[in-house]
């Protein structure tokens, strides 16, 4: 286990910024974990996994841990379920590929999200009508403070949308090791109602689709929507969905009556940040080497060397300017720094 100084993050974050880590250490495993944890004389640690959901808006004066715990394993199967455990430091999207390659249905529409499977819990997942906790089961999170390893269930977890206990009351008190999932062999579960999926299927002239078609079709609806950060950082999706009450909504209707909405409740409606952003005039709108991409306005992108400090001005700006024309308040989706 090697401390390196003044490191880089700009290729540890998919929104390419150049923040500096003063201490960095690449994790291997869960002894190394330990290890480092008990390391003394850092002011802090700072945990690192994908990067796909933070923005750096300066140096990271900290003990950064770089999660890099690999594995992929089946617990357990019968006939129709199979059980599998992937660790922290695997690929949220390459996971999601062994799963189809070996039949392993339910986490389909979650193709191409980007980030570490460690970071899928905090931020409950979600993308074409399902989320992560829909498959979870469990994950293993090495309490920060005592050193010792704990089983969170998905009760434990208290999963709300892009919410869950990591984020709230745990949140900076652990760092998840493994994540464990429910996943169907047989007589699959299709989601292809929500958004294009029907639509991109019938593009590719499949009638009865497969699992890994309706990856395919989520791959290719991802692609023409979303920049690929490894062209043009990016964090994905940067607000979060508003949901407001059905009263507001009614109310925003006779203004603008094109406004989509979709009921979560008997009382309240989510409302697409996206199109709210687009009709605040932010869509394709770009400020030297930042912006808001032209295809999806849910995006702020860096389009070369800009700081993590404008991007979040933009962002505050792009709030500012919704909260004065439709009176509803977007939060960030991504963490920031």
């Amino acid at each position: 286990m090697q401390i390196k100084h003044n490191i880089s993050l700009k290729t540890y974050n998919t929104f390419g910024i150049n923040a500096l880590a003063k201490y960095f250490i690449t994790i291997n495993n869960i002894e190394e974990l330990k290890q480092a944890l008990t390391l003394d004389g850092y002011p802090d640690i700072f945990v690192l996994g994908g990067g796909s959901n933070m923005l750096l808006t300066k140096n990271i004066d900290a003990l950064v841990l770089h999660l890099n715990i690999k594995g992929i394993s089946i617990i357990s199967e019968d006939e129709d379920f199979a059980i599998v455990q992937a660790n922290a430091g695997e690929n949220w999207h390459e996971f999601v590929l062994w799963c189809l390659d070996n039949n392993f249905g339910g986490l389909e529409n979650l193709s191409l999200i980007p980030g570490n499977v460690g970071s899928a819990p905090i931020q409950n997942i979600g993308a074409y009508g399902i989320e992560l906790k829909d498959t979870f089961v469990s994950c293993q999170a090495l309490e920060i403070a005592s050193k010792t390893l704990k089983t969170y269930t998905k009760e434990d977890c208290k999963f709300d949308y892009r919410n869950s206990i990591f984020k709230q009351e745990e949140k900076g008190k652990n760092i998840i090791c493994n994540v464990t999932f429910k996943l169907s062999k047989n007589n699959h579960t299709l989601h292809t109602s929500y958004g294009s999926i029907a639509n991109q299927l019938a593009i590719m002239n499949i009638e009865h689709p497969s699992i890994q078609d309706v990856s395919q079709a989520v791959i290719k609806i991802r692609q023409s929507k979303l920049p690929d950060p490894k062209k043009i950082g990016n964090s994905g999706s940067f607000f979060k969905n508003p949901v407001i009450p059905i009263e507001s909504y009614s109310k925003l209707k006779e203004n603008f009556q094109d406004i989509p909405g979709y009921p979560v409740s008997e009382t309240e409606i989510k409302v697409p940040a996206g199109w709210l952003i687009e009709k605040a005039g932010f869509k394709g709108k770009q400020f030297g080497d930042y912006g808001v991409h032209k295809d999806q306005a849910l995006v702020l992108v860096n389009y070369g060397n800009a700081n993590g400090e404008e991007i979040l001005q933009l962002a505050r700006l792009i709030q500012k300017t919704v909260k004065q024309l439709f009176s509803i308040t977007i939060d960030a989706e991504v963490n920031i720094i």
